[in-house]
């Protein structure tokens, strides 16, 4: 990160394209500009870069089974082929958690709770979903809520969109990342002055670059006595987690910025959803922008990858005893998300299905409509809006 930093204050930071676009998407808050930064990668970029991928897919074969050195630049044909050799994440929701809640004003926090089952004395958590988890990925942020509600406490949501600025950190802009963090915490500061009478003491978090970003905000100082959790460590607090009925063989891949600290993110894991998971070990080849950016290098991380991946599926058919068939991989983190989606064709016996833990939690739970129904339920009086 010094280094990058260094770089880009010397005018020698190398420019790249993915870069640059996923940082346009990071760096925005205006909604409008948010919903057109996703629309072109969402709608646009990843649907060519599946598209591509089912055209060139010989080609790209031979070059994932075995990818050339990256010894210097590579050529353009050969970059070409890095970028599209595995396919990008499809059926992503239309539209950010934001904009299906109608909570996009930066001027009001919203409070999202249960009319029926909830006061408010009742339990009160305030959670950061972070861009993957709210502006690409939509489901997780929506599935933390909707569990959240099932838990029966209120769930206070930052006002408008914010990055924790990790990202701009790793990519070397660190005033720009200090600039978010200083005007994050003056805000932070002011929602608790707002709503004190709710004596936050959780703030829940789903994604582990977010969890490390924000123990350097001093939340204990916003939210008198507050501590920082994962989400899926708040549910297994809570009681929450399969019955024997709902459970299945699951492969689980942990991040390199796991968000579950309490303890051993497998014990978490196999506390939550049962004893029938495997841990795949080795980087998914995501990490960040590294698979937009350095796509050569992401090629040779996801070989090795995707070895292990095979090896998992054998180990898990034997303890599950079900000999073919597709197979679900379980993650933490929004970028591992989008990085374990491409390995989608790459198993012997079936397909590859990624997903987050607790959105496997909220199809098993409540059922699978359930982003239809609390939807539904939360813009049905569930929503409080205070004026910050």
């Amino acid at each position: 990160m010094n280094m990058r930093n260094l770089l880009r204050k010397m005018g020698q930071k190398t420019f790249r394209p993915g870069n640059a676009a996923a940082m346009l998407m990071l760096n925005a808050t205006n909604p409008e500009t948010i919903k057109f930064a996703r629309s072109a990668m969402v709608d646009v970029g990843m649907k060519l870069q599946r598209f591509a991928n089912d055209v060139l897919r010989v080609v790209a074969r031979k070059q994932t089974n075995a990818p050339p050195a990256t010894v210097g630049t590579a050529p353009v044909k050969q970059q070409i082929i890095h970028f599209i050799n595995k396919k990008m994440p499809g059926n992503l929701p239309k539209k950010t958690a934001r904009a299906l809640l109608d909570i996009e004003d930066k001027d009001y926090v919203p409070i999202i709770r249960n009319p029926q089952t909830t006061t408010s004395d009742t339990e009160a958590v305030f959670y950061f979903p972070g861009c993957g988890s709210e502006r690409l990925f939509s489901q997780v942020g929506l599935a933390t809520q909707a569990m959240l509600w099932h838990a029966g406490v209120q769930t206070v949501l930052p006002p408008g969109y914010l990055c924790c600025g990790y990202p701009q950190r790793g990519s070397g802009q660190f005033d720009k990342a200090e600039k978010i963090i200083t005007d994050n915490r003056v805000l932070f500061h002011r929602v608790a002055n707002t709503l004190n009478y709710l004596d936050i003491k959780t703030v829940v978090v789903s994604c582990g670059t977010c969890y490390d970003q924000l123990q350097g905000y001093q939340f204990d100082k916003i939210f008198p006595g507050c501590r920082i959790v994962d989400i899926h460590e708040y549910l297994l607090e809570k009681g929450i987690q399969l019955n024997a009925s709902q459970q299945a063989g699951y492969l689980f891949h942990d991040p390199c910025h796991s968000p579950m600290k309490q303890q051993d993110p497998m014990k978490t894991v196999k506390a939550l959803m049962g004893d029938q998971i495997l841990k795949s070990e080795r980087c998914c080849g995501e990490s960040g922008t590294l698979g937009v950016t350095r796509p050569d290098i992401s090629t040779q991380v996801r070989f090795r990858k995707e070895e292990e991946l095979r090896a998992d599926e054998t180990a898990l058919r034997t303890m599950t005893g079900d000999a073919k068939g597709d197979l679900k991989i379980l993650t933490s983190c929004p970028s591992c998300l989008q990085g374990l989606s491409r390995y989608g064709n790459d198993l012997q016996n079936g397909l590859l299905e990624a997903d987050y833990i607790v959105v496997e939690m909220a199809n098993k739970i409540l059922g699978k409509e359930w982003m239809a129904q609390y939807v539904q339920v939360a813009n049905a009086g569930g929503i409080e809006r205070v004026l910050v």
